[in-house]
């Protein structure tokens, strides 16, 4: 199905070239006076040097052409040349008609689809999740469901961060505390224990504590590093130790991704690369693309456009250690051979610029990705507190996001029970799909780039631009139609009406742009304009609903043509909140 633009470009092109001018004068573009009008188009100033003709007599011609138009409903030329318009009203009719019977709302499906994977970032084992994880995933998952949405291949992968210091802290850090165990026995041939000699809790416990001694004690620290570089070997028992370590810590991750609706479908860490790491590395050197310096491996990546230092992008350390460049490289060389992605995206903090720069260089001049593979990287904005600074805990701690997400459940569920009839079990459950709203929403509702300020009372509030409001406009269009069914109406039986009023038009307008919203976004990246688009929408669809008494309208034509409206909206709200990660429940 066309986007109503590209609709709305023709039919103004065919009257441009009636009257004797270029058709590609026919550009339309929403008006930035909605007060005058609806749609503009300024073909006619961008004529007038082209024919030598004042822009006002080319607007009038074309206007002219107009009369009679079944997409224009009026097409004004106003001084000094622009051409302002409004749309018939059932030439939308027939739109949304369209748009009811197409799959995905007449949104067009990738005709060559895409294979994508989606790095997020990768969260690091025997750490809890913090407030800073919730951007990666949320975003993650929000540009992989729109991009699945769009007909493309999706894969998300963890990408855990599994190889390097913190590895060799949590394991000196056991060590000191079960010296026995057979893992630290180097000599140990026989089996490993199946099951796990440690909770998450105490890896929790273990690794802060380690990580602050390493700081001070240059002796532990030292101990750290061999345990990271024997990891890193593949002695076995260190290597069993932690795959063990990745096993309770992926369990528990889980768990919480869980509970943001986030999944993947690789939990794969740079430790899964290990194998391949010696195999680039020598292709790397073979191919004259690494060269040493100062003893450590290093490629070239500068260009002769750079106007800012570029310095080399790091292979090996001088003592041979690989770094994140060296697992990222070998993980795009896993990913080519496994998936042979068309394109890859990464979601970072935004301060990862330069590193990204680098390793995408690296990537292309060594030739491990084709000249036409998309490595694309998402750097976003930090999640602040009132005070503008990374959000934290009331004692300056860093907030865990299970505390994050049960803190907004909580107030979520405070508000569900004020002045609502709920049994307790029905209040939770609302509660928790609200409050999964309220997180996501105020979060992607923000460009990505851009840091926000997390504000509890007002992503929790059922007013203004957030989920709860989505949410509640959706809850609001179900009873209306579960008491049109009551009233003996078949929902599925309503036949769509021109709209009545200027209200009702809007939001059929609204409900037209749905296809190139989506496409957009899917192109772009950007979960942030189905926000805005489903918050105008909302805007759109509750100005109608207190202008016009839907179910005790008389008329059972227009009575039908509003219900079979709603369920539109309600269909289309539906599809933009399952993108963006979140659900609506049946009452509120």
């Amino acid at each position: 199905m066309k986007k109503l633009l590209d609709l709305l470009t023709e039919e103004m092109g065919q009257a441009f070239a009636a009257a004797g001018y270029d058709a590609a004068l026919g550009k339309v573009g929403i008006s930035n006076r909605p007060d005058l009008c609806e749609f503009q188009c300024n073909g006619a100033m961008a004529g007038a040097k082209q024919y030598h003709k004042a822009p006002i007599m080319i607007a009038n011609e074309v206007a002219a052409k107009l009369e009679g138009s079944k997409v224009f409903a009026e097409a004004a030329a106003v001084a000094p040349g622009f051409l302002n318009l409004k749309l018939d009203k059932e030439f939308l009719k027939d739109i949304l008609e369209t748009m009811a019977k197409e799959p995905k709302f007449g949104m067009e499906i990738a005709a060559k689809p895409k294979k994508i994977v989606i790095d997020y970032g990768g969260a690091n084992v025997a750490k809890p999740l913090h407030v800073g994880h919730l951007r990666s995933a949320v975003i993650g998952e929000s540009v992989k469901r729109i991009n699945r949405y769009a007909g493309h291949e999706v894969i998300g992968d963890a990408h855990l961060g599994d190889w390097g210091l913190q590895m060799g802290l949590v394991i000196v850090g056991l060590k000191e505390r079960y010296p026995d165990w057979v893992y630290f026995d180097e000599s140990y041939t026989g089996d490993y224990p199946e099951v796990a000699p440690f909770t998450i809790a105490e890896l929790e416990e273990i690794y802060p504590a380690s990580s602050i001694r390493s700081k001070s004690d240059a002796e532990y620290k030292a101990k750290a590093m061999e345990a990271t570089f024997k990891f890193q070997q593949g002695v076995r028992g260190y290597w069993a130790l932690g795959e063990k370590i990745r096993e309770v810590s992926i369990k528990d991750l889980k768990k919480n991704y869980t509970a943001l609706n986030v999944e993947f479908e690789l939990w794969n860490g740079e430790s899964t690369i290990k194998d391949l790491i010696p195999e680039m590395v020598q292709y790397m050197k073979d191919g004259g693309y690494a060269y040493v310096s100062d003893g450590a491996l290093v490629v070239d990546v500068k260009e002769e456009t750079d106007t800012k230092e570029m310095p080399p992008c790091m292979i090996l350390k001088s003592d041979g250690a690989s770094l994140y460049n060296t697992t990222d490289l070998a993980t795009i060389m896993d990913r080519v051979r496994n998936f042979d992605p068309d394109q890859i995206i990464y979601l970072t903090d935004k301060r990862q610029d330069l590193y990204f720069q680098q390793v995408f260089r690296c990537a292309r001049k060594t030739k491990l990705v084709k000249p036409e593979v998309d490595l694309k990287w998402i750097g976003f904005g930090t999640v602040n507190g009132a005070d503008g600074k990374p959000f934290k805990t009331r004692d300056g701690g860093v907030m865990r996001l299970e505390h994050l997400i049960r803190d907004t459940q909580e107030e979520m569920y405070r508000k569900i029970r004020e002045g609502r009839e709920m049994s307790e079990e029905e209040a939770r459950k609302v509660a928790n799909q609200v409050a999964l709203a309220a997180l996501i929403y105020g979060d992607l509702s923000n460009q990505a780039s851009k840091d926000y300020i997390f504000d509890m009372e007002k992503f929790t509030s059922f007013e203004g631009d957030t989920g709860p409001y989505i949410l509640y406009t959706i809850v609001r269009i179900k009873s209306i139609l579960a008491k049109f069914a009551e009233q003996g109406g078949v929902v599925a039986n309503a036949k769509l009406q021109a709209a009545q009023s200027d209200a009702e038009k809007a939001l059929v307008m609204q409900l037209v742009q749905f296809n190139a919203m989506m496409e957009g976004a899917a192109t772009e990246l950007a979960p942030h304009r189905v926000c805005a688009y489903v918050y105008e929408l909302a805007n759109d669809f509750n100005r109608f609903y207190h202008e016009t008494k839907i179910l005790t309208e008389e008329d059972e034509t227009k009575k039908a043509g509003w219900i079979a409206l709603l369920e539109l909206t309600k269909n289309v709200m539906l599809d933009c909140i399952s993108v963006l990660g979140f659900e609506a429940p049946e009452k509120m």
